[in-house]
């Protein structure tokens, strides 16, 4: 997941779904990155992401537009988040934080 984010950061994104929702691929162990799983990121650039969905290409094509729209709204949430407010849901368990080793 840290090298999604990385390559994102390096402007090296799958696809751009706009509101600051982004398409990234995830290689599977052993394999490439066309076959393996497709992710859907709130992303900043220069600032945080969050991994919100994840599917495997073999079991889904791609997500539908109302999907697509819901993205967007709780990225609209997500990401503008304070500090404070995002210690909060970590601690709670909302959400976990991924850090690149």
């Amino acid at each position: 997941m840290c090298e999604a984010v990385v390559r994102a950061e390096k402007g090296q994104i799958d696809a751009e779904l706009g509101g600051e929702v982004i398409k990234q691929r995830i290689a599977r162990p052993g394999q490439g990155r066309s076959k393996g799983y497709r992710t859907i990121i709130l992303f900043r650039h220069g600032g945080k992401a969050f991994f919100v969905y994840g599917f495997a290409k073999n079991q889904r094509a791609n997500i539908d537009d109302a999907e697509e729209e819901q993205f967007k709204e709780a990225a609209k949430h997500v990401l503008a988040l304070t500090e404070k407010q995002l210690a909060k849901l970590l601690k709670r368990g909302d959400f976990i934080e991924v850090k690149s080793a």
